[in-house]
């Protein structure tokens, strides 16, 4: 099942509306967690502490508390430092500290218990979010608890998925509360095939290579030519008829290694009976490049902009205003310096809340919108927006974003509308890496032309299903 993702205003909408229930939501919150506790606890000893704070989140924690107790765990109830007893080997810690409302960075006292949580051997279970962790947006506020295990109540939240969320969450489990009907809310998704089950659509064996469109990659200037032979092996593998490569190195003709890649002087490509254009693999900033940017915005032909494209734009406003009034589906893969750039922001307020900042990209420029990254943003041009969880940091590697603008043209040219592109396309690029890392090659030196087979096989495995 498709899992949504809440912002915590809606969260505490949905809390509002299920107030009159008659077992209360902190009661089934409380036990909800206690359950998974006492799995945690299994076979490694009954010592337990838990740290409640002066909030709902605290109010969760002595339930869980009292209910261990029930169970014959030996429990041990504290709310700041001093009250810890001394003299125990914890065998789990409960991190009821704050939750979703926290607004402010964690100082003084409550720094150094979190201090003291993060140095414990043992598993530590966060309850709803870890305590510092800003719920919406994945900031640490001054502190983090780094949790094992967090279980978040009603359902997930940006904040455990996206910028430092998964480095502080563990292994995070969604306790619904048994809330079989919730009041309307502007959630987003977690991106994932399911979203799109009815729009993949296996080959039928009466097929040619013209039904599976052509795609052409503007790009490659002198020193800069494998970012173009990049995207275009990633658009030829998974499934574009024809891939044309449109070089500013007029010197590349050929790659004998991928000899399928029609190379092209780039001012030729835009003649081509084309179903899509990727620009910016290595297009470097000079005239030349931004002529030919413009001539791609102009076009009726839906497009995926990136690396060198998107700084065009961020100088050019006349380029911003021509992506701004495009109707065919356009495509915008920015890194969060890239994003930076294109709001005349910096890169720290891009990272502070990158929903904020994807969803301002996605208005400014009339595209859908990817923000790379740990968590990556992902908004469709009408809004509906997603969090998309695959990959790991072997992608922190050159040539990655290069790869991820293939993988979207070629499905733009298999005629997969922008939001389909924009969502497959994203979690397919990081489902190849995390491939890659369990079969050994990474993360660390994990290169982006190693992504391409593997995002071949899951491809084609989702549509086989």
């Amino acid at each position: 099942m498709p899992q949504p993702v809440y912002l915590s205003a809606d969260i505490r909408r949905i809390e509002q509306a299920a107030a009159s229930l008659s077992s209360p939501l902190m009661e089934r919150a409380g036990a909800a967690a206690a359950e998974l506790a006492a799995t945690l606890l299994s076979d490694k000893g009954k010592e337990v502490l838990v740290l409640a704070g002066p909030g709902n989140n605290g109010g969760d924690a002595k339930i869980v508390a009292r209910l261990l107790q029930e169970r014959f765990f030996r429990v041990s109830l504290a709310g700041s430092l001093d009250e810890i007893p001394k003299t125990i080997h914890w065998n789990l810690v409960v991190d009821g500290l704050f939750g979703i409302g926290l607004a402010r960075p964690i100082e003084g006292g409550y720094a150094k218990l979190v201090d003291w949580i993060n140095a414990q051997s043992c598993p530590v279970l966060a309850l709803d979010i870890p305590s510092g962790l800003d719920a919406d947006t994945g900031q640490v506020l001054g502190r983090a608890v780094c949790a094992s295990h967090t279980v978040t109540f009603i359902g997930l939240k940006p904040g455990l998925l996206t910028l430092d969320g998964p480095d502080h969450c563990g292994k995070i489990s969604v306790a619904d509360l048994s809330l079989t009907q919730v009041p309307k809310a502007e959630y987003g998704w977690i991106a994932e095939p399911a979203l799109f089950a009815n729009a993949l659509k296996a080959r039928p064996k009466n097929f040619h290579k013209g039904m599976a469109g052509a795609v052409a990659v503007i790009g490659g200037a002198p020193g800069m030519q494998g970012a173009a032979v990049l995207a275009g092996c990633a658009a030829l593998k998974i499934g574009a008829g024809r891939v044309y490569i449109g070089m500013l190195d007029e010197a590349s003709r050929i790659d004998a290694a991928i000899p399928e890649l029609m190379f092209r002087h780039a001012d030729e490509v835009l003649g081509l009976d084309l179903d899509a254009i990727v620009i910016g693999p290595g297009l470097g900033l000079g005239e030349r490049a931004e002529t030919l940017l413009g001539a791609v915005l102009a076009s009726e032909l839906p497009c995926v902009l990136d690396a060198d494209a998107l700084n065009l734009i961020a100088e050019q406003e006349d380029l911003r205003k021509a992506c701004a009034r495009r109707a065919p589906d356009t495509l915008v893969t920015p890194h969060p310096a890239e994003a930076a750039r294109l709001l005349a922001e910096t890169t720290a307020k891009v990272q502070a809340d990158r929903l904020k900042a994807a969803r301002a990209l996605s208005g400014n420029l009339s595209a859908h919108v990817v923000l790379k990254g740990n968590g990556s943003i992902l908004i469709a041009r009408d809004g509906h927006w997603f969090v998309n969880t695959s990959g790991n940091p072997g992608l922190a590697s050159a040539g990655m974003g290069d790869v991820l603008a293939g993988i979207l043209g070629s499905l733009l040219a298999q005629k997969y509308t922008g939001e389909t592109a924009l969502v497959l396309g994203t979690h397919l690029h990081g489902c190849a890496a995390d491939d890659c890392v369990r079969a050994g090659a990474g993360p660390v030196g994990l290169s982006a032309g190693e992504l391409i087979a593997p995002a071949r096989k899951i491809w084609n495995r989702w549509l086989g299903a």
